[in-house]
């Protein structure tokens, strides 16, 4: 029987993904483990394996095609002995998130399925304390147009409600909202700027004076998280100076001592680095700090996961440093050097770039003195790094120079006051001015 292979879900959120390149076709022969596709998602480029060996029948959905659904069919493997004719006589799958139609008839054998694609047919799972599992676009379209969650069935990952179950459950007829959605809350939806079309925009420049680029899914993804972001979430500031020399001494000295191995220095700290363990050394110290916001709970974390904002063509990403409180500035320096050559190259795994309690974003190497970052949730801290430079100071009553870094944190107010920002600020200075206490 022909096996039908569907677009993946290749992370918990994902629900649309582009495919890139084919690396069959067909008529090839494929066993279980060889790589199909590459699949690109709003951040990272992906390989898709083989879970069933057969031959390549049909190739559905063809190279360089944007927004396939999750779980949509994109070609079809055929068993040992079968041909293209078993692919013609098989029944197409259904479409994924789609309501059944009644109908009194058997419904016709459909081909098997190459991934696992679960559509519960009861109420959408739960997760421990009673809140249905969804994802936040789909949380949010069903809030606007009054659908319970909790009647739906999710295709998603482990059952989870994604966009496509929710606009199902609208175009079957499910409950419609009370009323409309607020102006605010369509603004929110659609990520746009406030009282301008797109054509209203445009007749503001002279024809022929600009080119359009459409946007990728990268770019729709980071303007609607840091629009939802700044629409919801309170955000806090809280700005200190840190005096450097301390710290500049100990990387150089640190750096002259590393071993070499093959042929080159196991490690080369950066300010970066020791930004890094800073912060995750003051969550640890601040742990009120070290959380995370929802309607119903405070999310108090046991370790300081510290996300750190790199910058990729058409926008940025930002790996994570997982548990940064118990790490040497070592293996801090050598993981980003990592995640940070493989983010450029689009090619980390999800797990190592969702998620995290905190964030660092350094603008301080492009010359930049300070600024301001945006909260992005689920984090409700982050920090911008602005550039070490040479300043006057007063110490011991006379006028000197050392070298200062201005940093600023921004915080979810929900959840970390101006207080308690300015506490966690107080351990960051401390670790950065006495730097010898991150080696203990």
């Amino acid at each position: 029987m022909p096996i039908n292979i569907l677009m993946p879900a290749l992370s918990p959120t994902m629900e649309e993904g582009n495919l890139a390149k084919w690396l069959v076709k067909e008529g090839d022969s494929v066993t279980s483990g060889d790589v199909l596709a590459e699949i690109e998602t709003d951040k990272a480029t992906m390989e898709v394996e083989a879970v069933d060996e057969g031959t390549v029948g049909k190739i559905v959905v063809p190279d360089g095609t944007a927004g396939v659904k999750v779980n949509e069919l994109i070609a079809v493997l055929l068993e040992d002995g079968e041909d293209a004719s078993a692919i013609d006589s098989a029944a197409p799958a259904p479409a994924p998130a789609q309501a059944p139609a009644a109908s009194d008839a058997a419904p016709a054998a459909a081909p098997a399925v190459a991934q696992a694609a679960p559509v519960p047919a009861g109420p959408a799972p739960v997760a421990d304390g009673g809140r249905v599992i969804a994802s936040p676009l789909a949380r949010r379209i069903a809030k606007q147009n009054g659908i319970d969650l909790a009647a739906l069935s999710g295709s998603g990952p482990r059952g989870r409600i994604v966009k496509a179950d929710v606009e199902a459950a609208i175009a079957s007829g499910g409950t419609k909202a009370a009323a409309s959605p607020s102006p605010a809350q369509a603004q929110a939806a659609d990520s746009k700027p406030s009282g301008m079309s797109d054509d209203a925009v445009l007749k503001l420049f002279e024809e022929g004076s600009y080119e359009l680029v459409p946007h990728d899914g990268m770019r729709k993804t980071i303007a609607a998280r840091l629009t939802e972001s700044k629409q919801t979430i309170p955000h806090f500031y809280v700005s200190v100076d840190c005096e450097l020399d301390a710290l500049l001494k100990l990387r150089s000295e640190l750096n002259a001592a590393a071993p070499v191995q093959d042929e080159k220095p196991a490690y080369k700290l950066s300010v970066n680095d020791m930004v890094i363990k800073a912060l995750a050394l003051g969550l640890r110290d601040v742990p009120d700090a070290n959380v995370s916001w929802t309607a119903s709970d405070m999310v108090k974390h046991k370790h300081a996961d510290v996300g750190v904002a790199v910058s990729i063509p058409g926008g940025l990403i930002t790996p994570i440093v997982r548990r940064a409180e118990e790490k040497p500035l070592s293996i801090i320096s050598n993981e980003m050097k990592d995640m940070g050559k493989r983010a450029k190259d689009r090619k980390l795994s999800p797990n190592e770039y969702q998620g995290g309690t905190t964030a660092v974003s350094n603008m301080g190497m492009m010359g930049v003195s300070n600024f301001a970052a945006v909260v992005n949730p689920p984090h409700a801290t982050i920090l911008a790094v602005g550039a070490g430079e040479q300043r006057p100071v007063v110490k011991d009553g006379a006028l000197a120079i050392a070298t200062v870094m201005t940093v600023t944190l921004s915080t979810d107010h929900r959840c970390v006051d101006g207080a308690l920002g300015a506490e966690l600020l107080a351990a960051f200075k401390g670790y950065i001015e006495n730097p010898m206490s991150m080696l203990v």
